[in-house]
């Protein structure tokens, strides 16, 4: 595709264009099933394996599909799909939408505090509407951006949205493209940003037509998925493009504030200038609100982040798992799969410093040496987080933290992930304690899929010594995934629901909580406890304190300085469904316990030192 071509189906004031990429058929032909011609229209041969035809009179909505060497398939840039992966794509003019958010200047990195969530879930209708209808409690709450599950069409009614096969198409079953620009509208008017998860690894299995089109997916490099993309054999630089054009789709014709990119070690690319370079350099051309691009990747490698000019690929921020994996494997006990690299106080410890536990060391599940250490990476450019919805959902059972941690531990745990100093990500649900599953769901019409599907995560689990996984494929295990919004309120919850958004609003009131500067980290090993010093100014210093085992003794002489000592927060206080026992018994501070203490009283004093 050459500089200025957009593929697919756009309106235009003399009609409709058609453009499609199938570099292997000599020809083209438009079907327009209402129009009754069988036969359909030849599209004109551009070069370089372009078709492309104009079309005038056409309304939004009107159905039509390619004809390729005697196969009629959906357009592989389809805007919408209403009838489903294998049925005709449909006309949607995204560009004609009336938004209302042009004072909208986006949300700064350092900023995000990220709620994920699963469209399809998240709210009893399942879709735009309904997660559009929750943005101001959210936003209320603290979260400032909403990060949605994949939402390009996929097979079925249900799924997590990573066996999408149309990559420009919104999901119809959350309600088309219209419906997600007004949920990105209106979240914009909430003062809230959406992220979408993009997948650019793979594609799903089922009404998978890709490749029939053009060489989209590579005969050298395989994923753990599928087959994976071409982004470096022959034919890769128009691969690369449409790409690209579907990431500013999201941008441009969505006003979407950045995208999640799946698992990039899945993105093989040998190239000297790889994808994911070019992804940025694109995509960070636009000027005005920022437009943040974050990498999930398992690998531990700086040069995601780092600039282009140091060899790095220039992605804005990464999903650091090392931090969730060490708290994971102390507060569960869990040493099985990746958690065997964890365990113990001193990982957790780590996580707290650096955003790589991993940075070179030799790790024992993998067999081999592991990561490389972020040195001159600012902490805001690490997401972080104790739940997702991989670390959930990829359980035999999808328990959420609710059955696997005790009350207290999540309390402390929670604290040290909203005041620390990287960018905090939660899971739907967890901001009140959900105690439903999240599980692993699909609604495939394939009788041999299904079967390959339902052993292949039988015999997954049962790696993990897990004797019994839920059917993926049965309705119930979608429905037992979808919140529980009539438990919300429930005494218990409410406590949960309450303590997090006191600490959102103490890391949104005070940046200098999650500010590296002036950040000193001291622990006890043998006592269970980490003390987190920072020292903003003269007159703005903080200690935040998180106690697990035998206690830490506030004033023993020589261990600690005394001040600050005005108690801003306690994970124990009866509001936030603690024991409301005072902190100190005996001279110590007994754990699980969090405590914040600042140099200054906090509105309203202390709750027990009497200010």
């Amino acid at each position: 595709m050459t500089e200025g071509r957009e593929v697919g189906a756009l309106p235009g004031p003399e009609g409709w264009t058609f453009r499609v990429w199938a570099p292997r058929v000599p020809s083209v032909r438009l079907i327009l099933p209402a129009q009754g011609d069988a036969s359909g229209i030849p599209l004109d041969a551009e070069g370089n394996g372009y078709h492309r035809g104009l079309i005038p009179g056409l309304g939004e909505g009107t159905r039509y599909r390619f004809r390729l060497e005697g196969s009629d398939l959906p357009d592989p840039a389809s805007r919408w799909q209403p009838e489903g992966v294998h049925g005709p794509s449909a006309l949607v003019d995204l560009e004609g939408y009336p938004w209302t958010d042009g004072d909208w200047t986006g949300i700064d990195l350092s900023d995000l505090v990220i709620y994920e969530l699963h469209v399809g879930t998240f709210s009893p209708e399942g879709t735009f509407a309904g997660v559009l209808a929750r943005i101001p409690a959210l936003r209320k709450m603290g979260f400032t951006a909403v990060e949605l599950m994949p939402v390009a069409q996929f097979p079925g009614r249900w799924n997590w949205g990573y066996d999408g096969v149309d990559l420009f198409a919104v999901e119809s079953h959350y309600g088309g493209p219209h419906a997600l620009q007004d949920l990105v509208n209106g979240a914009h008017r909430a003062g809230m940003a959406v992220l979408l998860d993009v997948v650019y690894n793979h594609l799903g299995p089922e009404g998978n037509y890709l490749g029939r089109f053009g060489p989209y997916f590579s005969e050298r490099h395989g994923t753990p998925w599928g087959p994976g993309l071409n982004f470096d054999g022959p034919g890769s630089d128009e691969v690369r493009r449409f790409f690209t054009a579907n990431a500013r789709q999201w941008r441009d014709l969505m006003h979407l504030d950045g995208l999640r990119l799946d698992a990039i070690q899945g993105i093989v690319d040998t190239s000297a200038d790889p994808f994911l370079r070019e992804l940025s350099r694109e995509l960070t051309r636009r000027s005005g609100r920022p437009f943040h691009l974050i990498a999930e990747s398992d690998q531990n490698d700086p040069r995601t982040l780092q600039s282009p000019s140091k060899g790095g690929m220039g992605l804005h921020a990464q999903w650091a798992d090392d931090f969730h994996h060490s708290f994971h494997a102390f507060l569960t006990g869990e040493r099985r799969g990746y958690y065997q690299d964890f365990g113990g106080f001193h990982p957790m410890v780590r996580a707290l410093k650096t955003p790589f536990v991993y940075e070179g060391q030799f790790s024992p599940y993998r067999g081999r040496r592991h990561g490389a250490p972020a040195r001159g990476l600012a902490p805001h450019r690490f997401v972080v987080f104790l739940q997702n919805h991989d670390q959930v959902g990829n359980r035999a059972q999808g328990e959420r933290w609710t059955h696997l941690v005790s009350p207290g531990d999540r309390r402390v745990a929670h604290a040290l992930l909203v005041l620390g100093p990287y960018l905090p990500l939660f899971f739907m649900g967890e901001e009140y304690g959900e105690a439903r599953p999240f599980l692993f769901f699909t609604d495939h019409g394939d009788p041999a899929l299904i079967a390959g599907v339902r052993e292949g995560r039988r015999k997954e689990f049962a790696s993990w010594g897990a004797e019994e996984t839920p059917d993926p494929q049965d309705p119930a295990t979608f429905q037992r995934s979808q919140l529980d919004w009539e438990a919300q309120d429930l005494p218990e919850r409410e406590g949960t629901r309450r303590y997090l958004s006191a600490l959102l609003s103490l890391r949104h009131a005070h940046p200098s909580l999650r500010a590296p500067r002036g950040r000193r980290i001291t622990f006890r090993e043998r006592e269970r406890w980490i003390r987190v010093d920072v020292s903003a100014s003269p007159a703005e210093r903080w200690t935040l304190l998180a106690v697990w085992g035998g206690g830490w003794y506030p004033d023993r002489p020589g261990k600690v300085p005394t001040e600050p000592r005005h108690i801003w927060m306690d994970s124990e206080d009866p509001a936030y469904g603690g024991s409301g026992t005072p902190p100190e018994d005996g001279g110590r501070v007994r754990g699980p316990r969090f405590l914040l203490y600042g140099s200054t009283v906090p509105e309203g004093g202390s709750p027990w030192n009497g200010s």
